[in-house]
Formats: structure tokens, C-alpha cells, sequence
């Protein structure tokens, strides 16, 4: 690789196609100098696509796939039977070192096998987990997992504080992160044996673990990471987002009302945008595959 960071886009998994990819990549250079992207997948079609809608783009360039794994596919056909998918070939460029990180709208399930199949697990690690940070009332908030694991023991829930605050030290620069564990309470005696369990883990470690976060508590800044097991964790986010919506389509309902609230309307539109910035999921895209021996990011399809 250059001095240039190389980020390979899985162009064909995405519930929308390759143009959306291709725009995306157009709106990223666009954005960013020093970067250059790599298109996997149908040659001609997005070769097609580039001189469409990108042009002459020295930073782009294409690696064909010709195959894709589709959305309803099992993690075991993706591996065995779809070996030059468009996923598989954008993680093979990283695990080659040709490309630093890998980029992917497709089966969640068919990625986290994928990429462990091909990355493999960091030293000490069992299981991925997918990691993303949100927006809080101070700062953001990293949580995991999102979505890989439908269930987890007490050690891979540790494991996954442990990367979370590992994340979060980085990307947000904080000595040490505060740790907290989502439960249904915060007393000692409130959870499953499972989550109990790995509190006790967190307890004797040198993590800097501030005890239970309950679900109200997840944006309000107790905690700079949340650590909960996958089925949990996805429901919570998915809720979250389905919550912002719903409070988007309500502001918009009762100004609409009469002619005097349209004109409420109009006098409040700069904070409204602002709001609608914030709450917007598409605006928080993108959960980090942490736990692998390489990067790996999932977008929403």
C-alpha cells in the first residue's frame, strides 16, 4: 500500500445496488484528498457506473467479482459456494494487504462468517462483535455488540468491554473509558446469571468498569462504552432508531395542523433541520467488526 489509506468497497451486496455504492465512493473523495477506494465486483457494470457518474478518478479503480451474496443466504453458502463474491474478494484485498480496511452493505450474518473465515480472530478473542459509536447528550457512546451474537457467555461479554474500551481510547482519545454493562437495573442482584457473571469479570479486571447501565441510560454520558450481548444489543439500536422516527413523524404532524403552526413551522425550521441531522440514522452508518485480525465495517444495506 501507499502513503494513500486504501479502502476496499464491497460494490454489489447492498439491498440498493452498485449506483448507490458508486455515489457514495464519488461523495467520499469528494470529501476526503488523501484516499483512494477500490470497487468490487460486476466489471462492466460499474466500470459503466464510474464513467456515468465519477469520471477520470485516479483514486478509484475496480477489482472484479463475479459473483454476489444475496441478503437471504446462509453464512455457510457465502463461504463454500460464493468464493469470488464481491464480499469475499473486498476482504481477501485486506487480509493481502491491499487494501487497509473493507467496506460492506451485505448479510450481516454472511460478512461476520466471511471475514473470520478469511481475517481470522485476534489472539485471546472468541468472537466478533459489532461495534458502533452513537450520539449521547455528552459526547458519543460506543456499543457492542449490535448484532453478530445472538448469545453470549460472561468471558466474550468481557472480551467485548475489553475491545470496546480498547475502540474507544482511540477513536475518542479518553484515557479510560468508562465501562458500563446493559441490564435491566443497576442493583448488584438485577440481570441474568450471565450478565451478573461477566460484572464480576469487569470487577476484577484493570478495565475502569462503572457497574449496570439501564436502557434510559444509554445516551445520557454515564458511560463512554455499553456492552451487551448481540440479540440485545440490536433490538436496543433498531428501537432507538425506530424512537427517532416516530418523534420526527409526530413534530411533523402538529405543525402541520393549522395555518399558524405551518408558520411555527418556518420560524423554527434551522432547529428542526438541526434535529433532523441528529436523529437520523443514516447520519450514524457503519459498525466496526471488531475482534479480527484486519478491518472491517458494515453498512446499513
Amino acid at each position: 500500500m501507499g502513503t494513500q489509506p486504501v479502502i476496499a468497497l464491497d460494490a454489489m451486496s447492498g439491498d440498493l445496488g452498485a449506483e448507490v455504492v458508486v455515489r457514495a465512493a464519488r461523495a467520499c473523495l469528494d470529501r476526503t484528498a488523501n484516499l483512494e477506494l477500490i470497487l468490487v465486483g460486476d466489471e462492466d457494470e460499474i466500470d459503466s457506473l464510474v464513467t456515468r457518474i465519477v469520471g477520470n478518478e485516479p483514486r478509484l479503480s475496480i477489482c472484479p467479482a463475479t459473483e454476489v451474496v444475496g441478503m437471504s443466504e446462509s453464512a455457510a453458502d457465502a463461504i463454500r459456494k460464493k468464493k469470488d463474491s464481491s464480499m469475499r474478494v473486498a476482504i481477501n484485498l485486506v487480509k493481502d494487504g491491499v487494501a487497509e480496511a473493507c467496506v460492506s452493505a451485505g448479510n450481516t450474518g454472511a460478512l461476520m462468517a466471511t471475514a473470520k473465515f478469511v481475517l481470522k480472530m485476534l489472539p485471546g478473542i472468541d468472537r466478533p462483535a459489532l461495534i458502533a459509536e452513537l450520539p449521547a447528550k455528552i459526547g458519543t457512546v460506543h456499543m457492542l455488540d449490535l448484532g453478530l451474537n445472538a448469545a453470549n457467555d460472561p468471558e466474550q461479554l468481557f472480551q467485548f468491554a475489553l475491545m470496546g474500551s480498547i475502540v474507544t481510547s482511540s477513536i475518542c482519545n479518553i484515557d479510560r473509558p468508562r465501562v458500563g454493562l446493559l441490564n435491566i437495573g443497576v442493583e448488584d442482584t438485577k440481570g441474568n446469571e450471565t450478565v451478573r457473571a461477566a460484572a464480576n469479570k469487569l470487577l476484577e479486571s484493570t478495565l475502569n468498569y462503572i457497574g449496570f447501565v439501564e436502557g434510559n441510560e444509554i445516551f445520557s454520558g454515564k458511560a463512554d462504552v455499553v456492552v451487551t450481548d448481540g440479540f440485545t444489543g440490536n433490538i436496543a439500536v433498531k428501537t432507538m432508531e425506530g424512537t427517532a422516527s416516530l418523534v420526527s413523524y409526530y413534530v411533523k404532524r402538529e405543525f402541520k395542523r393549522t395555518i399558524f403552526t405551518k408558520l411555527q413551522a418556518l420560524m423554527a425550521g434551522p432547529v428542526l433541520n438541526s434535529l433532523a441531522v441528529e436523529m437520523d440514522s443514516r447520519n450514524h452508518n457503519g459498525a466496526s467488526l471488531v475482534g479480527l485480525d484486519g478491518i472491517v465495517i458494515k453498512s446499513h444495506g
